[in-house]
């Protein structure tokens, strides 16, 4: 197999996994801007494999192979049952929806999600890539990791609402400020009407394992309310880091006035 199919498979992949109904041919044809021929050839031999499966009417999905490969990557990620029980409490106390963000390469993106107990919530998809210049988690692993960082500040900067970061030299601040702080926030930035906020859990060595996210949406963002969830979120965070070995002090979180 030629590198060029071989990265183009992965292409088919990514675009798959973010559509359960699956795509037809020629859906995947326009998408990737690749010949029919080329796609088709590549589709059968991807559903030989059981890396993709297609229904009678012709749709390609994600198939059983790659779904395996899947779990047993994230079952790999040692810090999500160590994280599970103290999310679920933190969801508990605060009420708000809670992840468990992590990265890979130059992937962020969550792997679980605990219900808090407002009934309005976000549907974020577990695995989904997260952008790194306006989602809390994203701005977090990029502000503590230089490769993430480098990769973001080379643009160019999508913008998804009125109050994403846009200018390269802004961002750069944001990153500044969230490793002084010690948490990242999102506010309003990546969906409108929702803050979210990303708090580290640290390795033994230091460096950030995973995050904490948390969306906040609508009249329950308050300062008051902001306080709580911070201070329970950075609780929540030491606990699992126990677990990992980490019991230095993380940098203290500071809560900008405003």
């Amino acid at each position: 197999m030629s590198p060029d199919r071989y990265l183009r498979t992965f292409d088919v992949l990514d675009l798959l996994v973010r559509f359960k109904e699956g795509l037809r041919l020629t859906e995947i044809k326009e998408a990737l801007g690749l010949p029919v021929s080329s796609v088709h050839n590549m589709l059968q031999t991807m559903v030989a494999a059981e890396v993709l499966t297609v229904t009678e009417d012709l749709r390609y999905s994600i198939g059983p192979r790659v779904v395996g490969i899947a779990l047993s990557t994230v079952a790999s990620l040692d810090v999500r049952p160590l994280a599970r029980r103290h999310l679920q409490d933190l969801a508990k106390i605060i009420g708000d929806d809670v992840y468990l963000g992590m990265h890979m390469g130059q992937r962020v993106f969550y792997v679980d999600r605990c219900m808090g107990t407002q009934r309005i919530s976000l549907d974020i998809r577990l695995g989904e890539r997260l952008s790194l210049h306006c989602t809390a988690t994203g701005k977090l692993f990029a502000a503590n990791d230089e490769r993430l960082a480098s990769r973001a500040l080379a643009g160019p900067l999508k913008k998804l609402t009125a109050n994403t970061i846009t200018d390269v030299h802004a961002l750069e601040a944001e990153y500044q400020r969230i490793r002084t702080q010690g948490y990242a926030k999102s506010e309003e930035e990546a969906v409108d009407g929702v803050i979210g906020y990303a708090i580290p859990i640290r390795h033994a060595n230091g460096d950030v394992a995973a995050a904490i996210h948390v969306s906040v949406i609508g009249r329950r963002a308050t300062k008051p309310h902001e306080h709580k969830l911070l201070e329970a979120a950075r609780t929540c965070a030491e606990q699992v880091e126990r677990s990992l070995g980490h019991y230095k002090s993380s940098p203290a979180l500071s809560v900008v006035a405003g």
